[in-house]
């Protein structure tokens, strides 16, 4: 039985109320697209994710990857729910035309990613993978490369994947041992050994494309010598035909604690001197496009994340509806009182709040990255196209980290919510909390996204990143200071002001001649925590200012002029309950979320760098 949950009306409000996508058809590059269709799409992705993918995921659990007779081996059903997937055009939402796709804005493409995922994320893996990887190729490759293997990976035919970590070479890329040797006509001979490699091999598609990082023989040690190579598992004959296996060993398959039915693979790279790779771009600049794959990869791993604690949290919501236990506080005394549902205990609910808030928060705060990189698309004065590329980096490794570090958190309330039985198999949440633990791991490990926050992103452009987020959580502060939800405006301000304030000094100590000089980067991983309690703090308050701007439209509509005709509307009438949610879940954030912040500052400032003198 599949346990997929996912709540329309909060997608479809991220999108259309509060970010309003559909103003991007006013574009050219969007224009043969309406709000209507949008809507269309996410509708119907929803009905194939709870028909075809959905039963997938308790089967991808148990079943998981493996090897038998040197083939990879995938879960029951996948092989025919990919071929379904291809068919109804899934795999190109936000592909541009001229590949056969559909040309819809990124935010839709990521949204109907996170409809998939809370279905199956481990099978969803196998799409994601191939279509960052093809306009990666697409972007920075030759146009024979763009001819003979992007449209097909665009539409399905052939799988793609990314190729950078090794043994002795994790998140320290530059330490990778994997060379290309010059054959004299262009070609490369690729040897080494690349491991983690999600959807590494398989039999979903006749050909994998993989994009490998390696250092053209007697280029330079470390990240800049490093070079990206298109590395096909068959050869490719010259008029399109598959040719012999180009000397790629699958060796082992990872056994793991959770996405057990994505393949992730360890792949040996010319152990018999005969693996062929094409050279993608300039040589040495291998770690430059595959940044562009990587942030794109990286708000599809937040995006994971929220999928999951999204629909681990409306079932943990169901659940305490149904489940009967114990008489309500109230009644402690009475021995005859009726027993209630769960949700009627205060401990409860403050864990399904958090779980809402927390869940939705996340889906606004990823998806307003997602339009932002759609306004990058679409702006024609190259300072409003900085603004939003500068916008979008700056929020990434806060989308990746935090959605990650948080989504698990509300997996794991979930398993509480449910209590003994959230331990058990009978239920999906244990699942989902195992799935999600990896999203915090791959693609950069959060601590890495914490130290790209504090040491790249805050600093690059003079400091340019920063101030336009300041800019933007200004403009909203400033907005809402006029509104009903002033008090909740002035509690993020105060939090913006500390902010800076943190910020301004940690150049600083860079100056300092003792310990103290890494005091910054010790703290990395709560500063970016930080950026996240302030970032979905901000899209709270913009969500709840466009949810009471409507709710108190539907009051005058129906005629509730009174408060306790407006909370008999609120409790009968279905639009009118979510969007008291809305600004329900925004003042539960900002109370109780967002004042955090200071606790981290004041552990900042004691200056403890005890970590640092520890002996280990």
């Amino acid at each position: 039985m599949s346990h997929y949950k996912v709540d329309i009306r909060d997608i479809k409000f991220v999108l259309f109320d509060y970010l309003n996508v559909g103003d991007l058809c006013k574009y050219p590059k969007f224009s043969e697209h309406d709000p209507e269709t949008m809507k269309m799409v996410i509708d119907e992705a929803i009905k194939f994710a709870d028909s075809e993918v959905a039963p997938l995921n308790e089967i991808s659990d148990r079943q998981e990857c493996h090897i038998e007779n040197g083939q990879v081996i995938v879960p029951e059903g996948f092989v025919k729910a990919y071929k379904q997937f291809v068919e109804n055009g899934w795999l190109g939402v936000s592909v541009k035309p001229n590949y056969g796709g559909q040309g819809f804005p990124e935010c839709i493409g990521f949204e109907v990613m996170e409809v998939f995922c809370g279905a199956c994320v481990a099978f969803t893996m196998y799409v994601e993978l191939t279509t960052g990887a093809a306009r990666m190729i697409d972007a920075f490759g030759t146009e024979e490369q763009r001819q003979n293997y992007v449209s097909r990976m665009f539409s399905g035919e052939w799988a793609g994947t990314m190729c950078l970590t090794e043994p002795g070479a994790g998140s320290d890329v530059g330490a990778l041992k994997t060379t290309a040797f010059p054959n004299g006509d262009g070609t490369y001979r690729i040897v080494g050994t690349k491991i983690f490699i999600s959807s590494g091999d398989h039999p979903l598609t006749e050909n994998i494309i993989h994009p490998v990082l390696a250092r053209i023989e007697g280029d330079p040690k470390g990240v800049k010598g490093i070079s990206l190579f298109l590395v096909p598992k068959y050869r490719v004959n010259d008029d399109g035909s598959l040719g012999e296996l180009n000397d790629i060993i699958t060796t082992n398959v990872e056994h793991k604690m959770g996405i057990k039915g994505s393949a992730t693979c360890t792949l040996n790279f010319g152990d018999n001197n005969k693996c062929i790779g094409y050279l993608i771009g300039e040589p040495q600049k291998g770690i430059v496009y595959m940044f562009q794959m990587m942030n794109e990869a990286r708000l599809y791993v937040g995006t994971q994340a929220m999928a999951l604690a999204n629909t681990a949290s409306q079932n943990s919501i169901e659940y305490a509806k149904e489940r009967i236990q114990f008489c309500h506080v109230t009644q402690s005394s009475n021995p005859d009182a009726a027993r209630v549902p769960i949700v009627e205990h205060p401990d409860v609910r403050r864990m399904l709040m958090f779980s809402k808030s927390m869940s939705q928060g996340l889906r606004g705060l990823l998806l307003k990255c997602a339009y932002y990189i759609d306004r990058t698309h679409v702006a024609e004065d190259p300072d409003e196209k900085d603004k939003y590329q500068s916008l979008v980096d700056f929020m990434i490794p806060v989308c990746k980290a935090y959605s990650s570090d948080q989504s698990f958190r509300v997996t794991e309330t979930a398993i509480q919510v449910y209590g003994g039985y959230g331990f058990c198999q009978e239920y999906p949440v244990e699942q989902y909390c195992r799935d999600c633990k990896i999203t915090s791991l791959y693609e950069g490990t959060n601590g890495i996204q914490a130290l790209d926050l504090l040491g790249r992103k805050m600093s690059i452009k003079g400091g340019k990143l920063f101030m336009y987020y300041l800019q933007d959580l200004s403009e909203a502060i400033n907005k809402a200071k006029a509104s009903k939800l002033a008090a909740l405006a002035v509690k993020l301000e105060e939090a913006q002001e500390n902010l800076a304030s943190l910020a301004m000094s940690f150049p600083g100590y860079m100056k300092k001649q003792d310990l103290t000089m890494l005091l910054p980067v010790l703290n990395a991983t709560p500063f970016l925590e930080i950026m996240g309690q302030i970032m979905v703090s901000h899209v709270h308050l913009e969500m709840a200012m466009k949810a009471q701007e409507m709710l108190d439209e539907l009051f005058a509509q129906k005629g509730a002029s009174s408060e306790s005709d407006q909370r008999k509307l609120i409790e009968m009438n279905d639009e009118a309950k979510y969007l008291y949610g809305k600004i329900q879940s925004a003042k539960w954030f900002i109370n109780n979320i967002l004042p955090h912040h200071k606790a981290f500052i004041d552990a900042f400032n004691s200056k403890d760098i005890s970590p640092l003198e520890m002996v280990f």
